[in-house]
């Protein structure tokens, strides 16, 4: 793949897409991606912007899209790589815009019925980056049904915040969000919402900008079945390796586009600081949970600042092949991320003597127990899209209270810390390459776990420096898994 062009490539694809056109009729989603499999972990990337994320020609006074504007590729290409990268589904989510709503139902919409005809092994779902009101952007992921178009079309023409032109300041308040949120609610099965790169426009530590502790909150509270979680990782961090002569001085770029706090470790500081807003929420006993994606746009290697879906950053659901099954996992948590391809799997099981629970799931008990938590990773063999080995140095075991919801909530959560850390000298590897531990953990109130782990030997990411190498500063994290105390 790196002998040839992309754009050529793009240009081979965008012949074979509309030389589809006049082929038969969209399968329905009765037709496809409905097999009965066992669930296992299948990676994918919620945020893709495809040629249709467009530009805007202002010379007549009155916008006009400019098709690959902003982002280049035609969807089947970005579906294409995708697949090449070892992803099983994939979101479309491209800006929005004035009229954007209408660019969407005729051009992007249509392109992608035609895609999922090329690459019908990859689950291609619909969805929106959304102008939030209020906040930064946000995924809108619209569940794979025969009246996707028409849920897109109603929410980007209602909700984005540039969808009208001139802009009107009405449409951009937060409590437009919540009327969105409410809407999205009622429609079934429910769209699913993401903030995006929650805290790039963060000042400093502690300071998160646009996405507001309050505003995530607001969301989670008014439909909790909707806005389920953030970007743990964002896109973006291909920058120091651009080969654009706007990213000359590839020295001063940061990841991510954070250019004022940075991201630690490639994630951004609402999910990597320990004990900080990720924590907060969790020790709420809110269902919130984090994702990683690339925010492809353009490739690297052709002046962008991105990687392909899936050649750097994973998002992994358990769930059966299936468009409702990977949905209802993203909704219910059951996701880790990694980068890198760090690892492949993970299983994290806490267990008492007559329950159990996994990644994303509750475990009720009563009275005080001593749960056993069995971790089991998948360090893959051989080298990812780097050429690189990218071997698991340690990985943590984290422990936070829950405390339920306050009326004067904290962002962070002083009870959270690492109870444990394993290196290689610890666990055992057996013959399908699984590395295994287990502990007894005493516990008398309701409490969460969750795992993370890196490549290399820092405890805590740091900030993370201008022009350093993406590849060399690998994590993985999982979402966690809740022991609720039953009361009396």
């Amino acid at each position: 793949m790196t002998t040839i062009s992309y754009s050529l490539l793009a240009m081979i694809l965008i012949i074979g897409i509309f030389a589809s056109k006049n082929s038969s009729s969209e399968t329905t989603p009765t037709q496809i991606g409905t097999s009965v499999e066992a669930a296992s972990w299948l990676s994918g990337d919620h945020h893709i912007h495809s040629r249709f994320s467009v530009g805007w020609n202002m010379e007549s006074g009155v916008p006009q899209p400019i098709i690959g504007g902003d982002a280049i590729y035609p969807t089947a290409m970005n579906a294409l790589m995708a697949r090449y990268h070892n992803l099983s589904w994939m979101v479309t989510t491209d800006h929005g815009g004035p009229k954007h709503s209408k660019v969407n139902l005729d051009l992007a919409y249509p392109e992608l019925v035609r895609s999922r005809r090329v690459v019908p092994e990859l689950l291609q779902f619909y969805g929106l980056e959304l102008n939030t009101p209020g906040g930064d952007h946000s995924s809108i992921i619209i569940p794979h049904t025969t009246a996707e178009a028409d849920h897109l079309l109603n929410l980007e023409s209602q909700f984005d915040s540039r969808e009208i032109y001139p802009a009107d300041e009405a449409r951009n308040h937060s409590q437009q969000m919540l009327l969105a949120l409410k809407k999205m609610q009622s429609i079934h099965p429910s769209p699913l919402v993401f903030a995006h790169h929650p805290s790039r426009s963060a000042t400093q530590l502690g300071e998160f900008g646009l996405h507001s502790p309050e505003s995530l909150r607001a969301w989670n509270d008014t439909a909790p079945n909707v806005a389920v979680g953030m970007e743990g990782a964002p896109g973006h961090q291909a920058i120091s390796l651009s080969t654009s002569k706007n990213f000359a001085d590839t020295s001063s770029q940061r990841r991510g586009y954070y250019r004022t706090y940075p991201t630690l470790g490639g994630f951004d500081q609402m999910t990597a600081v320990l004990g900080g807003f990720w924590d907060a929420m969790l020790g709420e006993g809110r269902h919130w949970w984090i994702t990683a994606n690339s925010d492809s746009h353009v490739h690297y290697s052709e002046g962008g600042v991105d990687f392909w879906p899936g050649e750097y950053s994973k998002t992994y659901v358990y769930a059966q092949k299936t468009y409702p099954s990977i949905i209802e996992s993203l909704r219910s948590g059951k996701i880790f991320v990694t980068t890198g391809d760090l690892i492949s799997e993970i299983f994290v099981t806490a267990r008492t003597t007559t329950n159990s629970a996994g990644i994303g799931e509750t475990l009720f008990y009563d009275g005080v127990q001593s749960i056993e938590l069995s971790i089991k990773v998948k360090d893959p063999e051989g080298t990812n899209f780097a050429g690189r080995l990218a071997s698991l140095n340690h990985f943590d075991v984290i422990q936070g209270l829950i405390s339920g919801k306050q009326q004067n909530p904290l962002n962070h959560n002083p009870s959270t810390k690492v109870i444990a850390r394993f290196f290689a000298d610890d666990w055992q590897v057996d013959e399908q390459g699984y590395i295994s531990v287990s502990l007894k953990i005493p516990i008398s109130g309701s409490t969460y776990f969750r795992i993370r782990g890196s490549n290399h030997a820092e405890f805590e990411p740091s900030q993370d420096r201008p022009g350093e190498d993406p590849w060399s500063d690998l994590w993985f994290y999982t979402n966690p898994v809740f022991l609720i105390r039953s009361e009396g």
